[in-house]
């Protein structure tokens, strides 16, 4: 059964603002600032997503969250911006609902970041195959290209950005993406000429300066050093965490992925190169006989090199900088620049290169990800935009930036208000009107066509005459005097006479989110935008494919004597396009806000959140939300979430959904006027009684928990007391069955004692009797002998003379055997059992003498050898003895090892404070302690592990912790297997069905391999219970790992890593050994 959350379970502070009591600025800044040092940093207001700026990386953005999220009821889960995602996606896929998401905020709140995620999760729940998988990273790519030609590191953001953007994902109609078409608004071009104090220029030109090749480079005409270009700030050229060479490569594949060719990228490289060129064209001034003043350029070799790029001819250019033609019917005026002039007109010519690059580049990406099909799409538009702007010094940027922002807001009113009015009537609930703030009186006095500020501006620009910043003030302040969210200290209006916060060369509006103090100085410049005609002429001349495409204007063909569209008018026009496409969507709202001005994480400063709180328009927002129902919830979901609050709907309600609430909420004398019974939902209208439902819910819950730890404590006391039955009646069973064993086994072992004595008395009878025989057939034979010799002595005496032969042979004999011994008794051999040396034998009749005084004589020595051994030192030598009938003329390693004695432990076990724990988990006593290597199947790699031998098991354990990492008794191996080699490879092999043989055997390698497998030999030879074990010496042998038998092969070669012994994997049913070859 799947677990049902909701978005009040495990709630940190309050998770939607709407049910936020008691409402205020300081309440609504407390619940943030808890949330967000929770880590918390996604808030709701209803259906807006508050998105807090973390500053740093946080484990919800994982594959894990988006399936967590993935077609999950809004208020389900805890507020994410997946959960606003994934309602937009269905909405679309589902109910065939055009989306589009909103994401607002002030430079460093996170908007890119927010943008990106909603596209990288619309992209992971989407439809998969292989034209949708190219469109989706189409559309994901574009972003690394429009953020290196339109972001840049300000004091407020290492990747800000200087635009706004509009992208429309159009969608089939099983929700898989066909492709997308961006929009931009308003890109900082100023920035391209100057940047304030602490910032950059767009990150393209740091990005190509670091990343290109050198041959890049060379081309381009261009140097690393990024001192040698004046439009480039050297005080933060370099900017921590961000890599620009990493990011030029990125900005290469993307724009190869979303479909650049390579002459393209090429083309756009030497524009961005121009642009670096252009602003180190430097003017001098120079004076004409006639008085005026005009300008030349001092170094010509950027402009030169500037020409080579874009294929103009210099003198075309270099007049376009001096001279300044103007058309008037049919008539034409040159006049000459000054320096001041010429350099407004390079500066003018550099912003407008960049900016319709930029335009270009918008455009290039389109025709890309563009939809091909023709028939009707889904929509999701995703608007990236700036936040409304209050800076200590406010210009004509910030005044159109915030009448974008009162826009928002006014559709933003709009829209949820219309949402709000729909679902009451969908639930068949009574609409009440609700009061707010309407911002439209706000619009209409920035764009009016008749008395707006917009339009005054436009007719001040196009205005014959002196036109001035100062002229414009004045306008203003004639006709907007009586406006009550315009002031101005020159107005008609007294009473800002005296206000002298407000300076003369200013005027302040009353927006929705405060009040903006702007300066008039620039506003005419700004808006005029003007790019003087020979420039644009000059550049319609280039060669270069691309710019012939970027100043159409300047086709002599095509001259048009009309003054282009101001800055002001456009912008306001593409504003309205704006609005007008978003009226057709249904809207969803991330509101971004930066925690601090210092790009730190867990600070959080509450005068610039509540800054943000104010212009954000976010108390509003929550005010509108609030103002007819603050709750509202399906039928099912409330029933299923508060039914144990009733005994007639706990557990189980039969009957529809609606009834058991309505018998909930009168069981529980909820009072009617604080809910309403829309068709599928029931609306609560105080977030005091939600609470009251969650209070009650939660004692509720905390009831029914020890209700269940009650039954569950007897059921385990119960299950516990059975189990103790059932092991008592098992463990009786069991011991009856020991005790008539071993009762078993003493009568036999009894019988066999009295079975063996009666075969040994029979035996020894029969000997008895044996020796008898022999004895009588012995006698009778020497008795026999003795008399045939007297007989014999007998008839042959009278033939010689009585004794004398004898008594000459005896004492010949004598002298012999005594000049045999003392001759021996001086050239007598030293007591070494080892030496072989021994006199030569004089006198063959003395062989057999000889042979066993020198047999008896090396035993005696070894005798008073073996006499002065200590019980240790004589259990080596046995240990020697019994290594070498194993071993010797079958190991090659054998005769290497005779002269090492035999140490056993080598760790040093049980002194060693680091072994401690691994002593005291083994209970024998250790005979051998020695650290191998246990060789891993998969690469033929050794691991080194601790080896102990003991009389009843074999352990291995980490080397490192002393952690046992198996352990084998001794019955339960078969058989040891090593090579005829040199090397120290052994291979413990385990009984099949044994216990230990379920991981299979163990291949290991040492340098004391003849101590080890000796001591396991003499082990199972003096252990009553186990089999002798087996030594096989092969130079190829099979080894169970697991489930598999591998092959284990000895060669011998030369080792890669010299002189030791290698093993690698060749294949999985064979290890290959090398062994230096023995010289």
């Amino acid at each position: 059964m799947e677990v049902k959350t909701s978005l009040l379970d495990n709630m940190i502070g309050v998770g939607d603002m709407v049910l936020l009591e008691p409402l205020s600025e300081d309440s609504f800044l407390e619940n943030l600032q808890k949330r967000f040092d929770h880590n918390e940093i996604y808030t709701y207001i209803g259906s807006v997503v508050i998105s807090m700026n973390p500053y740093r990386s946080l484990p919800i953005f994982t594959p894990d969250k988006v399936e967590e999220y993935r077609n999950r009821n809004f208020y389900e889960l805890s507020p994410h911006i997946y959960a606003l995602a994934d309602e937009a996606y269905r909405s679309l896929r589902d109910q065939d609902k055009d989306q589009c998401i909103l994401i607002t905020g002030e430079s460093g709140a996170g908007k890119t970041e927010a943008s990106k995620l909603v596209m990288s999760y619309v992209a992971a729940v989407c439809g998969k195959g292989q034209e949708v998988n190219k469109v989706k990273e189409q559309l994901l790519q574009s972003n690394p290209v429009l953020e290196a030609f339109g972001n840049a590191k300000t004091v407020r953001n290492d990747n800000s950005s200087r635009f706004g953007k509009y992208m429309d994902i159009e969608f089939d109609f099983k929700g898989d993406p066909l492709g997308g078409v961006i929009s931009n608004y308003l890109l900082e071009k100023s920035r391209v000429v100057k940047q304030p104090r602490g910032e950059r220029n767009f990150h393209v030109f740091y990005q190509l300066l670091s990343g290109a090749s050198d041959d890049t480079l060379r081309k381009l005409k261009l140097d690393r050093d990024f001192s040698k270009y004046n439009y480039l700030s050297l005080d933060s050229a370099a900017v921590n965490g961000l890599d620009d060479a990493a990011n030029f490569r990125t900005v290469r594949n993307a724009m190869q992925i979303v479909g650049f060719m390579e002459d393209e990228v090429q083309s756009v490289l030497e524009l961005v190169a121009a642009v670096l060129k252009l602003g180190n064209i430097e003017f001098k001034p120079e004076s004409r006989c006639n008085g005026t003043d005009e300008s030349r350029i001092k170094d010509k070799n950027d402009l030169k090199e500037m020409c080579e790029l874009l294929g103009i001819e210099q003198s075309v250019l270099e007049r376009a900088f001096s001279y300044r033609t103007v058309e008037a019917k049919m008539e034409k005026v040159s006049t000459t620049l000054n320096v001041a002039q010429a350099y407004y007109a390079r500066d003018a010519l550099a912003k407008n290169l960049y900016s319709r690059l930029f335009s270009w580049l918008v455009t290039r990406i389109n025709e890309s990800i563009k939809a091909q099909t023709k028939t009707r799409h889904k929509v999701m538009g995703v608007l990236d935009i700036y936040g409304f702007e209050i800076f200590e010094d406010n210009s004509f940027e910030q005044f159109i930036i915030n009448y974008c922002n009162e826009k928002l807001q006014q559709i933003f009113i709009e829209l949820t208000l219309r949402e709000e009015q729909e679902e009451y009537v969908r639930e068949g609930i009574e609409w009440t009107n609700i009061e707010y703030f309407n911002n439209a009186i706000i619009c209409d006095l920035i764009e009016n066509n008749q008395n707006g500020i917009l339009a005054m501006l436009d007719e001040e620009c196009l205005r014959p005459g002196t036109v001035t910043d100062e002229t414009f003030l004045d306008k203003l302040n004639t006709v907007c005097a009586e406006h009550q969210h315009f002031e101005s200290r020159l107005s008609k209006n007294s009473k800002f006479l005296t206000d002298h916060s407000l300076p003369h060369n200013c005027f302040r509006i009353q927006h929705y989110a405060g009040k903006v103090l702007y300066r008039v100085e620039g506003f005419v410049d700004k808006n005029n935008d003007l790019l003087y005609r020979d420039l644009s002429q000059a550049m319609y001349k280039a060669n270069h494919s691309l710019i012939k495409q970027l100043f159409p204007e300047g086709n002599p063909a095509k001259v048009n004597l009309k003054r282009p569209p101001t800055a002001g008018f456009q912008f306001r026009a593409s504003v309205g396009t704006l609005m007008k496409n978003l009226q057709t969507k249904n809207p969803n709202y991330i509101r971004c806000i930066k925690p601090n001005d210092k790009k730190a994480s867990h600070i959080f400063t509450d005068s610039l959140v509540r800054h943000q709180v104010r212009y954000l328009g976010l108390m509003e927002n929550v005010r509108v939300r609030r103002a007819g129902y603050a709750f509202r919830q399906a039928y099912e979901p409330c029933l299923e979430r508060y039914k144990m609050l009733c005994k007639r709907t706990w557990p189980h309600w039969r009957g529809p959904a609606r009834e058991g609430v309505e018998v909930l909420m009168t069981d529980l004398q909820v009072p009617a006027e604080e809910f309403s019974y829309g068709r599928s939902k029931i609306f609560i209208r105080n977030p005091r009684t939600l609470f009251f439902l969650e209070e009650r819910r939660r004692q509720c819950l905390e009831d029914l928990a020890t209700l269940i730890q009650k039954i569950y404590r007897g059921w385990k006391c119960r299950t516990q007391f059975l189990l103790l039955k059932k092991s008592q009646v098992t463990v009786a069973a069991w011991y009856r069955r020991y005790a008539q064993q071993k009762k078993y086994k003493r009568i036999k072992s009894a019988t066999t004692v009295v079975q063996s004595y009666t075969r040994g008395w029979q035996a020894r009878k029969l000997l008895r009797e044996l020796k008898y025989q022999k004895r009588c057939e012995e006698a009778v034979t020497t008795i026999a002998a003795f008399w045939h010799g007297t007989q014999v002595r007998r008839e042959y005496r009278k033939f010689f003379r009585a004794n004398a032969g004898k008594k000459i042979y005896d004492f010949t004999i004598q002298r012999i055997i005594q000049k045999y011994f003392l001759n021996l008794k001086s050239t007598m051999p030293s007591m070494s059992p080892i030496d072989k040396n021994w006199p030569t034998r004089p006198y063959l009749f003395l062989d057999g003498v000889h042979t066993d005084l020198r047999r008896i004589f090396h035993l005696w020595r070894c005798k008073k050898y073996r006499s002065q051994f200590t019980e240790e030192k004589k259990a080596v030598y046995e240990e020697k003895l019994e290594a070498s009938e194993i071993f010797k003329d079958k190991k090659a390693l054998y005769p290497s090892s005779v002269s090492q004695p035999f140490k056993g432990d080598y760790l040093e076990i049980s002194k060693n404070p680091k072994y401690q724990k691994l002593n005291s988990a083994v209970d024998e006593k250790v005979l051998l302690a020695d650290v191998v290597n246990k060789i891993n199947r998969a690469n033929g790699k050794g691991t080194a592990r601790i080896f102990l031998l003991t009389k009843k098991s074999v352990v291995l354990a980490d080397q490192k912790t002393g952690q046992v990492k198996a352990s084998v008794p001794l019955p339960d191996l078969s058989s040891v297997s090593v090579s005829t080699q040199t090397d120290g490879f052994f291979a413990l092999r385990l009984k099949e069905g044994s216990a230990s043989a379920v991981k299979g055997d163990f291949l290991l390698s040492s340098e004391h391999l003849i101590e080890i497998i000796t001591k396991l030999h003499r082990v199972g030879a003096t252990t009553a219970d186990m089999e002798q074990l087996n030594v096989d010496i092969s130079d190829e042998f099979l080894v169970q790992f697991k489930q598999d038998k591998v092959c284990v092969k000895f060669i011998q070669g030369v080792p890669k890593n010299g002189n030791s012994v290698s093993c690698k994997r060749k294949n999985n049913r064979l290890l290959e050994v090398s062994v230096p070859t023995t010289p």
